[in-house]
């Protein structure tokens, strides 16, 4: 079994130090085998606030993989955001873009979607995809595979080019995408959107913000992800008082099957 603490959107700059602490102990208590976080780390791409990001990511748990979002790129230094848009990113938190984690169960490949040009959307570039097509290529075990990204596969204000790159990322046997950026958490089938080959079903997995006081009419929250082949299943815990921390409000199973997934 591989346990997967998947978060998202702390934006650093805007938190809540009161969830900050709550999220450091509920996590350090999941034990998680890898923890993943899909982007925008910080408000503004400060490098305070990316301080603020890096002593936080260092009291919890290891190994963790890293992509950057759209508020990690600056919005206002116009001379940074185009000509080294994510060099406080690479400087405070990876110098890796495209970080990959495997082992004997679980195969997880994060890609960069951010972009100077825009300020809320995403792309993946053809090179970029390209680069993740490898990896996922090189895992020929029955691993779960997953791709991680800031922004989401399914919605009109997430990425450029979605539908040739999820088609590109299924072809490879990716099973599972996750993603931030619109601060709400949910679990999708790829069928509600995208027509891949063979009938083949992908989950898309969203994490609300996970510390942020810019919340989006839902609580803080994150996931966790315990795959226990072929089963799958996805907890959802969100924010209540100080004092109550993070608990479960949601729990969805599937199981993983020739052509994707049932809901069990």
């Amino acid at each position: 079994m591989r346990r997967i603490v998947h978060i998202s959107d702390l934006h650093f700059g805007r938190e809540d130090p009161a969830t900050v602490e709550s999220l450091v102990k509920k996590i350090s208590d999941l034990q998680p085998h890898l923890v993943v976080v899909s982007g925008d780390l910080t408000q503004r791409a400060r490098s305070g606030q990316f301080r603020q990001a890096r002593d936080f990511l260092d009291r919890l748990p290891a190994p963790q993989l890293i992509v950057p979002g759209n508020h990690d790129v600056p919005l206002y230094n116009v001379l940074d955001r185009f000509a080294q848009p994510l060099e406080k990113f690479k400087r405070f938190i990876t110098a890796d873009l495209s970080p990959m984690f495997a082992d004997d169960e679980i195969a997880v490949a994060g890609v960069n979607t951010t972009r100077s040009l825009t300020v809320k959307g995403g792309r993946i570039s053809r090179a970029g995809a390209a680069e993740l097509r490898r990896k996922l290529d090189a895992i020929v075990g029955p691993q779960l595979k997953i791709v991680v990204t800031h922004h989401p596969f399914d919605t009109e204000e997430g990425l450029g080019r979605a539908p040739e790159a999820m088609a590109v990322f299924a072809d490879c046997g990716a099973d599972l995408f996750l993603s931030g950026h619109l601060h709400v958490s949910g679990v999708t089938s790829s069928t509600h959107q995208f027509k891949l080959e063979g009938g083949r079903s992908v989950l898309l997995v969203a994490a609300g913000t996970a510390v942020s006081v810019r919340e989006r009419g839902e609580a803080n929250s994150f996931n966790v992800l315990d795959f226990d082949p072929p089963f799958l299943k996805i907890e959802t815990h969100r924010a209540g008082n100080d004092a109550a921390g993070f608990n479960y409000c949601s729990i969805q199973r599937f199981e993983r099957v020739k052509n994707g997934w049932l809901p069990v």
